[in-house]
């Protein structure tokens, strides 16, 4: 039988991200988003939903997130649903969580965390809007170049029909 267990999501981070390594170096980021859903009653009344969902990063696309991201930025995360379960020490209860666990993300919003354009992320953009080159260097400050630069339009071509391009010499009329 044939499944799928796919996750795409939008929301905004409920708090600064969370950055652990493993012992042998893997960066590890727990972040919140909240997703909210906007909807009217049958009354007419309308209405606003908020889920809280976490969400568990790896590697770099968890270091990009340590670096780049506060609470409040908008963040669009791919990955998938993971079931977490526990035995309660205090009630010796199962207990168990639904996360994500992100495989992509896309930083949403401008470099502060703004509403204005996009970017990508995870190390692999996926559009031409934004291209990651690596984190900043040099001393610091938003102006020391590095990090997320704007990829160059594609060039344009014009169309290649031996009718057309010929010159005016070789027209038959």
């Amino acid at each position: 039988m044939a499944s799928l267990n796919k996750v795409m999501i939008i929301g905004n981070l409920t708090r600064d991200p969370e950055i652990k390594y493993t012992p042998k170096g893997t960066a590890i980021a727990d972040i919140g988003l909240a997703v909210n859903r906007n909807y009217t009653t049958e009354s007419g009344e309308k209405r606003e939903e908020v889920t809280f969902i976490d969400v568990t990063l790896w590697g770099r696309t968890a270091e990009i997130v340590g670096e780049y991201c506060k609470k409040g930025r908008p963040l669009f995360v791919e990955g998938r649903l993971q079931l977490d379960t526990w035995d309660d020490k205090q009630t010796g209860q199962k207990r168990s969580k639904l996360k994500v666990v992100g495989d992509n993300i896309q930083l949403l919003g401008g470099r502060e965390g703004g509403a204005e354009g996009g970017g990508g992320g995870g190390g692999r953009p996926r559009s031409s809007e934004g291209e990651y080159d690596g984190p900043p260097s040099g001393g610091g400050g938003s102006g020391s170049g590095g990090g997320f630069k704007k990829a160059p339009p594609p060039a344009r071509k014009p169309p290649v029909d031996p009718d057309l391009d010929a010159a005016e010499d070789d027209i038959p009329f």
